[in-house]
């Protein structure tokens, strides 16, 4: 006779409450961890299923992925609606991870996905600015205000002692509100900048976490030693980079697989001729774990393309749902009933 599994509450998590569980020094530590399991063959991920909404602007995406090291077995439903902010005042990115027990597959928790997403998403550009960027890399432009763009500068300001802070945004008010809120920290010289132009000149680091479908700057204007951390295009028809930023760079990306079949900023030169797929350096996860080098040179242009993995929201879920219990933080239900 079969013995009666025991069936556990489930452990529900709003926005309020996965927020403050969160910190970007822990976040770019876990993530770092996934990146490394991704090298050493310890997670598993298949490729994300998407869905275009085209008639919604829209996107939506399935995301499962596995990490042994971390124990964490995760789902993640993910959509991007590019008008949500202007037409139904709501975020352009919303998401729900739930997260499975890795011994019986029940299901332990079910978690606010945006917040979670930002935070990985810039702990990501975190990890690969730590093995990339010049060491003395201080000034940067960033191009979108929006969470992504604000999480973005986060993780960067944690890796790297930053001076001062250019920022570009279509919404001008925004980039605004962004430039008082980093001022406010006061360790840093904070502006807006009027055009894509002013951005680029001088920067050591740029960062793009945009919805754009078109380069957001020319590539010539580019310094030597510059590092981009390209966040924004996720389908193979957007591209926030213009082909001479990526032919003159080292290509890093979060997954070789993913960055060929989604990556607008690596697919269309690769179409154009322009690059070869032998211009995609390394994975993160191999810069991370030392199978290839990172920076070798103070005028190397780096570049690292991000399309957002799975790995990364299992790490940080897993974070997340390890704190909310020790805090006791959470709403139990019961699934089964």
């Amino acid at each position: 006779m079969l013995s009666k599994v025991r069936l556990e509450l489930v452990l529900l998590l709003s926005k309020s409450q996965v927020t403050p569980l969160l910190s970007m020094r822990e976040c770019i530590d876990a993530v770092e961890g996934a990146f490394r399991e991704f090298a050493l063959g310890t997670a598993k991920m298949p490729q994300r299923v998407s869905l275009p909404m085209p008639e919604q602007a829209g996107w939506f995406a399935l995301m499962p992925a596995f990490l042994a090291h971390a124990q964490s077995l995760t789902t993640k439903i993910v959509t991007v609606y590019t008008h949500n902010l202007t037409k139904h005042n709501l975020p352009n990115v919303l998401a729900v991870i739930v997260l499975n027990n890795v011994e019986t597959g029940q299901v332990e928790a079910v978690m606010d996905g945006s917040q979670i997403t930002a935070m990985r998403t810039g702990a990501a550009s975190g990890v690969a600015t730590k093995y990339l960027a010049r060491e003395n890399a201080s000034r940067v432009g960033l191009f979108g205000a929006g969470v992504q763009g604000r999480r973005q500068l986060q993780a960067i300001r944690e890796v790297r002692k930053i001076d001062s802070v250019k920022i570009y945004d279509t919404y001008k008010e925004m980039a605004k509100n962004l430039a008082e809120d980093v001022s406010a920290e006061g360790d840093a010289t904070v502006s807006v900048a009027d055009t894509p132009s002013e951005v680029v000149q001088n920067a050591d680091i740029i960062l793009t976490a945009t919805t754009s479908s078109t380069p957001l700057f020319d590539g010539k204007l580019l310094r030597p030693g510059i590092h981009i951390n390209a966040i924004g295009a996720y389908t193979p028809s957007m591209r926030e980079l213009d082909t001479e930023t990526v032919s003159a760079s080292k290509i890093v990306v979060d997954s070789v697989e993913a960055a060929l079949t989604e990556a607008g900023d690596i697919i269309i030169p690769l179409n154009e001729g322009a690059i070869s797929r032998q211009n995609i350096w390394a994975d993160l996860g191999e810069i991370v774990t030392g199978k290839k080098q990172g920076r070798t040179s103070e005028g190397e242009k780096t570049l690292f393309k991000s399309l957002g993995l799975g790995i990364q929201d299992a790490a940080v879920a897993k974070l997340v749902f390890r704190k909310a219990q020790s805090l006791g933080v959470g709403t139990q239900f019961d699934l089964a009933n």
